[in-house]
């Protein structure tokens, strides 16, 4: 129960990664508000986990989203201590093929939707000295092909993190990223389209397999909002079985 009493917002929250990685937060005692445009999985969630669980249905590109969030914590649970910037929708192509409308979906749902949450969430966390985990990717590290859009908003998302962890440090409030590799939705989907590259990656994880959404990453999410991990701050945490290394 190391979040017990906590109110934590978790963007893409009702389903996928984002759903393991609410209930994972319920089950430690906090309460979420998930924030998606899954209705169906949304009101799933509420029904499954009750009082400790609040849906908003919205999409994340508009800061409206963000500001709505963020009351609806503060209005059902009475305060703010976290925020999980989990959503983020990318198409897959060629760098020469990608449109105007694929960089902006990729950075609408990912760079800008974490910098609106932010932003938005400052006040309340500034109050409860809370801490922020938002999500890079290890295809941004090792530049794999297709996914330009989407790498270079992760890398947005890991950049902004580590000044906002600097510039927020004397509020009291942590920013770190996680960088998973899990077996989700969008990997199932990435594995049909482009099953030569899956399999590669697949074979280059050391540990030999996709993290477990529940039980691999949610997990590490939670240890970096807890205050186990009140001293780390501004950090990359690699979650995917040792595939990538920072130094």
């Amino acid at each position: 129960m190391q979040l017990e009493n906590k109110s934590i917002i978790v963007t893409g929250g009702a389903s996928g990664i984002g759903g393991a990685v609410s209930r994972e937060l319920i089950a430690r005692g906090a309460k979420v508000v998930a924030v998606d445009i899954n209705e169906d999985a949304g009101q799933a969630l509420v029904n499954e986990c009750g009082d400790s669980a609040a849906f908003l249905n919205g999409d994340v590109s508009d800061p409206e989203t963000a500001k709505k969030a963020v009351a609806l914590a503060a209005e059902k649970f009475g305060k703010l201590d976290g925020l999980v910037n989990n959503a983020h929708a990318s198409r897959q192509k060629p760098f020469l093929e990608l449109e105007k409308e694929d960089w902006e979906l990729s950075f609408g749902t990912g760079f800008w939707a974490t910098a609106q949450f932010m932003k938005a969430a400052y006040e309340e966390l500034k109050k409860t000295k809370g801490a922020i985990v938002n999500y890079g990717s290890g295809s941004a590290m090792s530049g794999q092909t297709t996914q330009g859009a989407y790498a270079s908003a992760k890398e947005a998302i890991r950049g902004l993190s580590r000044v906002v962890a600097n510039e927020w440090a004397e509020d009291g409030i942590r920013v770190n990223v996680i960088s998973p590799l899990a077996l989700t939705e969008g990997v199932e989907k990435w594995s049909k389209a482009q099953p030569e590259a899956y399999e590669k990656v697949k074979n280059q994880i050391p540990m030999g397999r996709y993290g477990d959404p529940a039980k691999d990453i949610a997990p590490v999410v939670a240890f970096l909002l807890s205050d186990d991990a009140r001293y780390i701050s501004g950090q990359t945490v690699m979650a995917d079985g040792g595939t990538q290394k920072l130094y």
